[in-house]
């Protein structure tokens, strides 16, 4: 669909996005974030940014993008699902569609947000949010109908993100 794809810009599935789209010609920019103890920008980034705090991070994330996909992942993972998540259910976002992978792998979470729906803590229509799949088609017929419907996107003579000016 011809977006540029943006990760956290660390290792593993985010490297993985990263070099998906360096080695095939799109846009690939890593939002690496400092920590003491991992993680280093990897090497198939167009642009690289690194943020000394998490909440910069994902705002910088959600701001500059039109789509969340996400695989399996830890702490830093669910805490940026659940962030974007909120800021869809409340309509603080919107037309922003949010897919996780890994059917297996988020079925225990699947199930605590059954139960949290049948308690009454959040509504049963708020598990519409999120496609959960394993399936790659599914996942991109997904986003490609939300953006479709939602967005006129013309395309710009010049990719430009993260803090550049059209002149830079």
């Amino acid at each position: 669909m011809g977006f540029t794809t943006m990760t956290g810009g660390g290792p593993g599935v985010m490297e993985a996005a990263n070099r998906g789209a360096f080695e095939n010609g799109g846009t690939s920019v890593g939002c690496n974030i400092h920590l003491p103890f991992e993680q280093l920008p990897n090497k198939y980034t167009n642009k690289s940014i690194t943020f000394r705090y998490f909440f910069v991070r994902k705002t910088m994330m959600i701001k500059y993008s039109y789509a969340f996909i996400i695989l399996p992942g830890g702490f830093g993972t669910m805490d940026e699902f659940f962030e974007t998540l909120t800021l869809v259910q409340t309509h603080s976002i919107t037309n922003f569609p949010l897919v996780l992978f890994g059917k297996k792998y988020y079925t225990p979470l699947v199930q605590l947000l059954q139960s949290m729906a049948n308690q009454g803590t959040i509504s049963k229509e708020d598990l519409s949010l999120v496609l959960i799949t394993d399936d790659i088609d599914e996942g991109m017929v997904h986003i490609k109908t939300y953006i479709e419907k939602n967005y006129m996107l013309k395309p710009r003579r010049r990719n430009w993100f993260l803090f550049e000016t059209a002149s830079s």
